[in-house]
């Protein structure tokens, strides 16, 4: 009997998803990708600025739900205005829901009128797997030493109704306020929600 019950136990914990292995606080792992438009990037080219990671597919309902009202398009604006570098990261692989081709993602930056700093193609998904994003959006900002500052969710409402976005906490907002300020970040790391990344 107890054989059993630690056998389900296990297969229970199994299923559980694993704790993200980037904590704020971290250096945030070095990578090197091409954009939508071929040019390639290494996140170490931005040492000195304050970086935003954002796991992206269009194809998302969670997504649609920050861009169908333009919410993320006028955080990514307002803040690259301010100097910070927003890369918006597609990890589906081909033949995944949200895989797209350069000129793909080109014509989706235009269509949703999005202002991105770049949008990176990661296919194989390896830069997904070293920072364990699990959703899409899955959201990383990274200071000027190249530290992680948070790491999570977008805002405080788990759902897909675009309603929701004017009634939640931003966090990425509220850490980009407070590490632009020089103050501490009030909320270093969330549970993110979406869609599980098609990697």
């Amino acid at each position: 009997m107890i054989k059993y019950l630690l056998l389900s136990v296990l297969a229970i914990a199994s299923a559980l998803p694993a704790s993200a292995a980037i904590e704020p606080g971290q250096e945030a792992p070095e990578f090197t990708l091409t954009d939508s438009k071929g040019t390639s990037h290494k996140l170490s080219d931005f040492r000195g600025k304050f970086v935003v990671l954002e796991w992206l597919n269009h194809e998302c309902p969670f997504v649609k739900k920050h861009y169908s009202g333009g919410d993320m398009q006028k955080l990514q604006k307002e803040y690259t205005a301010k100097g910070v570098v927003w890369l918006s990261i597609i990890s589906s692989a081909p033949g995944k829901q949200g895989h797209r081709t350069g000129p793909q993602a080109d014509a989706d930056t235009a269509d949703k009128k999005a202002s991105p700093t770049a949008v990176l193609l990661d296919p194989s998904g390896e830069v997904c797997q070293k920072y364990e994003a699990k959703t899409t959006p899955h959201m990383f900002v990274i200071d000027q030493q190249g530290k992680v500052i948070y790491a999570g969710a977008i805002d405080s409402m788990r759902s897909t109704d675009s309603a929701d976005v004017a009634k939640a906490e931003n966090y990425v907002r509220q850490t980009l306020d407070a590490a632009l300020a020089g103050k501490p970040v009030p909320t270093p790391k969330t549970t993110p929600y979406g869609c599980s990344v098609k990697y």
